[in-house]
């Protein structure tokens, strides 16, 4: 895709369509996302309608190209374009390295000229002048022909279809300044009369294309590179996989592995899909996912993930996730489409980008009208008509809307890139342009700021009934629940060997706790709200000294009386801390929102450095207390990685999950943060404060040279200071703007989070 008008009028075309309802086109990625029904229009008619504009869609399936759905989104998304514009590349670095002497010998005619004129050297002789006369013409032809081919097109196209691009630009403006030399030339004696025939363009086309096809050329070069995150992660998939099949090991594709495959994983081999470990032992480099160096040590039943890399021993594990469905396919999609999407600072670019070829259009013939027109009387047909077309080819050339096209989507592909190789997986655009603008971070206690993997630390018996069957009372209700709190009784019990039972009419009461029958009797577990409701008498003096200490109480209960206490405490994440702190740095407050016991929230807060606490809060009021800030003015991130989390992460301007957590939270959230690491948070507000920045910095390079560089080249400040902006000037300026734009988002890749 040759520039930001391409992608406005694609767009337009799209929509115009019969049962098209949405479509998105994307300058940075040159990428199409297009809903539309399938009984007015179809892909192949759509395509149809954007071929008068020089652009088509690739409708192959995978079944026609006998590709899995993976292999195939990989082919159109990274690797076929990838590979097209290596290829493209490849041609303009040809065409460009031909074109490079022939406007060096240009300039070089151009500066012999204009020196001679103030008399620093003595002019041409008579057969040098000739030659150069003769060549120039020669040379003009096949730069404007060969190397300026896309510019003759985006011509045509307008001629033939009214369809208006940049390359429209360029290629009017040099194809005027080549057909009006060439006129000058083959009637030369007729026209002397009347105008300078000694005055040709032919080293304006030659120079004016040379440098255009030299800034696409640097441009298309640096413009691959912002996709690289996604070329490594998809490099981190294993093409084969070693699996158990009819008592026999055969290695298959990748794309053959099915649920519940036994596959072996020898030492240096990548993990193809995900799993868990049914036989063996070993260590595995995980950092593509946590980012820490250091390879974690897998044992039976332990999880493993597609992407990773097997350091040492042979394993045997259980595919759990195939395909689309492993973790490394979930952060490929969600950085693709980051990528792809558009931020909403980019509507200003859109909206000057889908006028700015006819306005430059008509901005180019008024110059020329009025050189002709004002500049006739003051200084002759000739000169007037001569700086007319200077004026006329400039405009044309100088106002380029590549680097205000380039300007977002670039750096927003290099943000989310980056934010990929540091565990950041940013959803969409959008939510990284809100996160630079956050004031307020809510987090949840429980897998946020504390481990999510508390331990049984004490046990209070109030019934007599000992303090193995208390525990045994309550793994057999919190066997059947999915919260942290209930993962630690088991894991007590297991490792105690503790027998507990089957459990009948198991229902989980919200923000509160659990009941069941067990042999015929009805118990329950939770909080002190539950004891509230069911109205028993507690003394609660004793707990609340323990939860102090940041210890939470899972009380055991029937409907008569309280059975016994179980404490279970909850260990402080290492860099929650250090996170917090980092916060407070950069002007943000935060409130910890959490549906956890208020004394033990405080002892956590207060430990890791939190401004607010606002505790035993069910699902509902925490999205409550999301709403007040939001009212209050404030611009709130919320960071969780539970169920009960999701209505909240939903409301929030930016909702961030924990990658340990639950998919719901995952699925909710605009970012995710791998493993579960709250130092990312700081880091994602960072990036988006990097990108937003870069931003910013580029749409005042696309607008800064338009601004400054169309009235210098149409000749406003001539009468005033003599300046008139030559061609060959506006070509530079014009492939720096788009460079420099793209270089400024490259920036990005070097910075430090």
């Amino acid at each position: 895709m040759h520039c930001a008008s391409c992608a406005v009028n694609i767009e337009k075309e799209f929509k115009k369509t019969e049962g098209v309802s949405t479509a998105e086109v994307n300058y940075g990625t040159e990428t199409a996302k297009v809903t539309f029904d399938e009984s007015k229009t179809n892909p192949h008619h759509l395509s149809e309608k954007i071929k008068p504009l020089g652009y088509s869609l690739d409708t192959s399936t995978a079944d026609e190209m006998g590709m899995s759905e993976d292999e195939h989104a990989a082919h159109l998304g990274l690797k076929q374009s990838k590979k097209e514009k290596l290829a493209e590349i490849a041609d303009m670095r040809g065409k460009v390295y031909s074109a490079i002497p022939l406007a060096v010998f240009s300039i070089f005619v151009m500066g012999w000229d204009i020196l001679a004129e103030f008399g620093v050297v003595s002019g041409m002789s008579v057969v040098v002048y000739e030659f150069v006369h003769h060549l120039l013409p020669i040379l003009a032809t096949y730069v404007l022909f060969v190397v300026g081919t896309p510019y003759l097109l985006g011509f045509y196209r307008f001629l033939r279809y009214g369809k208006a691009n940049m390359d429209t630009l360029i290629g009017i403006g040099t194809s005027v300044a080549f057909l009006y030399s060439f006129i000058v030339m083959a009637f030369e004696g007729p026209l002397r009369q009347f105008i300078n025939v000694d005055q040709t363009y032919y080293d304006v086309t030659i120079v004016v294309i040379t440098f255009i096809a030299l800034g696409k050329y640097l441009e298309a070069r640096a413009k691959i590179k912002t996709g690289d995150a996604i070329e490594k992660l998809l490099n981190l998939q294993a093409k084969t996989a070693l699996v158990i099949r009819e008592g026999r090991e055969q290695e298959i594709p990748i794309e053959q592995v099915v649920h519940n495959d036994l596959i072996i994983v020898k030492p240096g081999g990548r993990i193809p899909v995900d799993g868990v470990i049914t036989e063996g032992t070993s260590y595995v480099d995980e950092s593509m996912i946590t980012g820490e160096p250091m390879p974690v040590e897998k044992n039976i039943d332990d999880s493993v993930v597609a992407g990773t890399l097997n350091t040492s021993g042979s394993f045997t594990f259980k595919a759990t996730r195939v395909g689309s469905e492993t973790l490394l396919a979930h952060v490929v999609a969600m950085v693709q489409e980051a990528q792809g999407s558009r931020a909403p600072i980019q509507a200003l670019a859109d909206k000057v980008s889908s006028v700015f070829v006819p306005v430059v259009l008509v901005i180019a013939f008024v110059a020329l009208g009025g050189w002709l027109f004002f500049g006739t009387s003051a200084l002759g047909f000739s000169q007037a008509l001569s700086f007319g077309l200077v004026s006329f080819v400039g405009v044309l050339v100088i106002a380029c809307p590549c680097a205000l096209g380039l300007a977002t989507p670039t750096a927003i592909i290099v943000g989310v890139g980056k934010g990929a190789k540091e565990g950041i997986l940013i959803k969409d655009a959008a939510t990284l342009e809100k996160l630079h603008k956050v004031n307020t971070v809510v987090v949840d206690k429980t897998g946020t700021i504390t481990r999510g993997k508390p331990e049984l630390v004490g046990i209070k018996d109030f019934s007599k009934l000992g303090e193995e069957k208390i525990v045994s009372i309550l793994a057999s209700l919190e066997s059947k629940s999915e919260h942290p709190i209930a993962r630690a009784i088991m894991q007590h019990v297991h490792a105690k060997n503790i027998a507990f039972s089957t459990v009948s009419n198991f229902e989980s009461i919200k923000g509160k706790g659990v009941k069941g029958m067990i042999d015929g009797k009805e118990y329950f577990a939770g909080n002190t709200k539950l004891i509230a409701d069911l109205k028993l008498s507690f003394d609660s003096i004793g707990i609340e000294k323990e939860t102090k200490q940041g210890k939470t109480p899972i009380i055991l209960t029937t409907k008569d009386a309280v059975l016994g206490v179980v404490m279970v405490a909850d260990a402080i994440k290492p860099e929650a801390v250090k996170a917090i702190s980092d916060l407070h740095a950069l002007g943000i407050t935060t409130v910890m929102l959490t549906g956890d016991d208020t004394n033990t929230a405080q002892a956590v807060a207060k430990e890791v450095g939190i401004d607010e606490v606002v505790a035993e809060v069910l699902p509902e009021e925490k999205l409550k207390k999301i709403k007040e800030l939001q009212s209050a003015g404030r611009i709130v991130a919320m960071a969780g990685d539970g169920v009960n989390d999701a209505p909240a992460l939903a409301q929030a301007d930016v909702g961030i999950a924990m990658a340990t957590g639950t998919d719901v939270a995952i699925e909710t959230a605009g970012i995710t943060l791998l493993n579960g690491d709250i130092s990312k948070l700081v880091k994602a507000i960072r990036l988006s404060k990097m990108t937003m920045t870069g931003i910013k910095q580029n749409l005042f390079f696309a607008f800064i040279y338009n601004i400054i560089g169309i009235p210098l080249a149409a000749g406003i400040f001539f009468p005033f200071f003599g300046w008139l902006l030559s061609p060959v000037f506006a070509g530079l300026a014009m492939a720096l703007s788009s460079v420099s734009v793209v270089g400024n988002s490259l920036r990005l890749k070097a910075k430090s989070l």
